[in-house]
């Protein structure tokens, strides 16, 4: 199937996650405030075609470091439970103002593991979404790092953000990275590596592709996040997309169907549970 047989511009409900490396300067850490108002702009105009959205954000504990006056990212998990304590309310108070120039009400969403194994805390967690949407405010979802037991329980937003799908019934999850998308080997090493646009079925051969080293998110390297979240995706019914966030415009143009990237088809498993997944995968 191609690319522009999906017609994004029909869908309801999308998540949009975007990564540090995204939202940072590589070579201070300090946000790019361009780059983040072309963010929000972008959403808002998502919501001015009719779509829920919900952004996933992270930064927080880079921001955290940058405003305590930490010149190296912190390796203990209690430091990095400070710097996101003092970075996520920084950020979500940059959000708020970047949203109120388009007259859009933004709302902060802090999750836990237990959200979600929890019934009763799941339920509720859906529940305050839907009311924000129908409220028509724009949730921003992050892991709760200030409380959690385990360092990064998610593991990633890459993961965080296909578990909002999942919980919310999205038909979209895009996420924003500093790749194009899949290749069918990593492009920087290998000039014939082709970038896979439509990936149909997550079958052993697309898995294969996963490795869990974190040093490079093109190719092979670093893709097992993303082919993780690409798994609770499909199975809960929402197409995937992995696009590049150098430039945010990419957004419109997913929605317009012209765009490059890779997307992940939906193949909704009904009995796929997202809360037995992350007992089996997180603990």
């Amino acid at each position: 199937m191609e690319q522009k047989h999906f017609h994004f511009n029909e869908k309801k409900r999308v998540v949009v996650k975007i990564g540090s490396s995204s939202l940072n300067y590589g070579e201070t850490g300090n946000l790019n405030f361009t780059k983040l108002e072309h963010l929000v702009r972008e959403l808002c105009n998502l919501r001015n075609r009719g779509m829920d959205v919900c952004l996933v954000s992270s930064g927080a504990i880079a921001v955290g470091r940058q405003t305590l006056g930490m010149d190296e990212r912190p390796k203990d998990i209690s430091t990095k439970q400070a710097c996101a304590a003092v970075g996520q309310a920084r950020l979500m108070m940059i959000y708020q103002r970047l949203f109120a120039e388009y007259n859009q009400v933004a709302g902060q969403v802090l999750m836990t593991k237990n959200t979600m194994v929890n019934p009763v805390s799941r339920e509720n967690a859906k529940n305050t979404f839907d009311e924000l949407f129908r409220l028509g405010a724009i949730p921003i979802v992050n892991e709760n790092d200030t409380v959690s037991t385990y360092e990064m329980q998610f593991g990633d937003n890459d993961t965080l953000s296909a578990i909002v799908a999942s919980l919310i019934g999205a038909d979209l999850l895009i996420l924003l990275s500093d790749i194009d998308g899949l290749f069918t080997d990593d492009p920087h090493k290998n000039p014939d590596a082709k970038l896979i646009e439509v990936v149909e079925e997550m079958d052993a051969s697309i898995y294969g592709m996963a490795k869990s080293s974190t040093g490079s998110d093109v190719g092979t390297g670093g893709m097992a996040t993303k082919l993780t979240a690409a798994k609770i995706a499909t199975l809960s019914g929402t197409d995937m997309i992995i696009a590049n966030g150098r430039d945010v415009c990419i957004l419109h143009h997913i929605f317009d169907d012209s765009f490059k990237g890779t997307i992940f088809q939906a193949k909704k498993k009904e009995s796929f549970r997202i809360e037995d997944f992350i007992l089996e995968t997180i603990g």
